[in-house]
């Protein structure tokens, strides 16, 4: 494992926050990003590898202006989380209900161009992805043990069903994302991201 010091946050805050928990199901996807699996069956994710993919998230989202970042989580967990991201960062976010054709049909109102999709989780966002698809922009997906990865451009593995763990997630993205592009110094923390 890394030194604590190249992590981007403390090594025992990623564990506190449970963001390396995965499920008891594990995909051929998700394979090498698991680290073990323990004795009651659910399979850990590997930190380091959580800690570089949440870099190479953060680098690749900073080539792109907040206007051309779309955030996705239908997942409840994640709503206070990309509200947040929105808010400090100024990227659109769809936190719930994806709006049917948002992204693809030109003639609604609220019709939606973007150059990069984050979603929270590939199942439940799938609606999301194939538009992502359709428009021909990449999709960086935050993605759990059981998740397939298909039409994905760059997987963050990570739990994506808790509330620590997407607050978490979420919390060095925004930090991140906001360094890289001269957004100023973030003054949240990581409860502000964090649904109570």
């Amino acid at each position: 494992m890394t030194d604590e010091q190249e992590l981007l946050i403390a090594n025992e805050d990623y564990l506190k926050a449970g963001i390396h928990i995965g499920t008891k199901f594990k995909t051929k996807h998700m394979e090498n990003f698991i680290y073990k699996t323990r004795n009651d069956g659910l399979s850990v994710l590997n930190i380091t590898s959580i800690d570089e993919r949440l870099r190479l998230a953060t680098n690749f989202l900073a080539q792109y202006a907040p206007e051309e970042v779309v955030v996705v989580s239908r997942r409840e967990n994640g709503w206070k989380a990309v509200k947040k991201f929105a808010k400090l960062t100024g990227a659109k976010v769809f936190a719930g209900r994806y709006p049917p054709g948002i992204m693809t049909n030109p003639g609604l109102k609220n019709f939606t161009e973007a150059k990069v999709m984050l979603v929270t989780d590939v199942w439940p966002d799938r609606n999301a992805v194939r538009d992502a698809i359709k428009v021909g922009i990449p999709v960086i997906a935050l993605c759990d043990t059981n998740n397939q990865c298909n039409n994905v451009d760059l997987v963050v593995p990570c739990n994506n069903k808790g509330k620590k763990s997407l607050g978490l997630a979420f919390y060095l993205l925004t930090k991140g994302y906001m360094e890289a592009r001269g957004l100023g110094e973030m003054q949240a923390t990581i409860e502000d991201f964090t649904v109570e």
